[in-house]
């Protein structure tokens, strides 16, 4: 339990699976409640419903929202709840973006049709990049943002590193990036703290989308200084020890959390 996080809120977009549901439940043994944004098919959404449940076996309390969180209506529609249920004042004090949805395709290859298209770089662009800024602007408007407040955004070092089909993630994460920098300068007199967290490669849905993740697992596995792969845990930790601070000034910055793997991984 953190003093400074008990009977908080925080936003976790992308909080069913990985870097996000890691998060939720930090957050929520520091002591926070949690609104959960996801998208999850009957397939996966047993997964969802068993963080939410979590959360609330830890003494938190869960409203988890199964929608898409880069359409605009819909996004409205879960700011509107979200400003309802939270008191007048009251300010959300973590927000993370880990939303991990977009198309892993080359940029030229042989055949013309495997390439990627106008619409799905568009779409990648716009789910894992400008969807953050969106949000801000809908939480701040609705002066759910404020001193304190603290935003996190998911990176990977795909935003300088080139890997097979990744080019359109990548540009969004170099995109992401840099929302991240232009938010925090913007958001700093109101006394917000935008940061990156770039983790290192971790075992989560989203990287076993990825062509080759085999061999980039056992990569890492093999050249991170720390003798393992990052974790969920380690990001969410961060989170929550960053979060436990109302102090503004630590703001605009790529965090890398990743036991110096990026250091390394030519």
């Amino acid at each position: 339990m953190i003093e400074n996080l008990k009977g908080r809120w925080a936003l976790i977009l992308g909080a069913s699976s990985g870097h996000g549901a890691g998060a939720a439940l930090e957050l929520a043994r520091s002591g926070m409640s949690i609104f959960g944004v996801h998208l999850d098919m009957r397939a996966t959404l047993p997964e969802a419903k068993r963080v939410a449940s979590m959360i609330e076996d830890l003494g938190g309390e869960a409203l988890f929202f199964n929608t898409n969180a880069a359409d605009d209506g819909k996004r409205g529609r879960v700011v509107d709840a979200i400003r309802e249920r939270t008191p007048k004042g009251e300010h959300i004090k973590v927000v993370m973006h880990s939303l991990a949805f977009g198309t892993l395709r080359p940029y030229v290859p042989a055949d013309r049709k495997e390439s990627v298209s106008r619409a799905q770089m568009e779409m990648t662009l716009d789910v894992m990049a400008h969807s953050l800024v969106y949000w801000v602007q809908d939480l701040l408007y609705r002066d759910l943002l404020g001193p304190g407040s603290k935003v996190f955004a998911m990176t990977s070092s795909g935003s300088h590193r080139v890997f097979p089909n990744y080019g359109p993630v990548g540009c969004a994460k170099a995109a992401l990036e840099y929302h991240v920098k232009h938010l925090a300068v913007e958001l700093s007199r109101r006394g917000i703290a935008v940061n990156a967290i770039q983790a290192g490669v971790t075992d989560t849905p989203a990287l076993r989308k990825i062509p080759g993740h085999d061999e980039m697992l056992a990569f890492a596995q093999e050249r991170n200084p720390g003798g393992r792969i990052t974790a969920p845990d380690d990001v969410a930790r961060t989170i929550a020890l960053l979060a436990s601070d109302d102090n503004s000034w630590l703001t605009g910055n790529v965090l890398d959390v990743d036991g110096g793997e990026d250091l390394v991984m030519l």
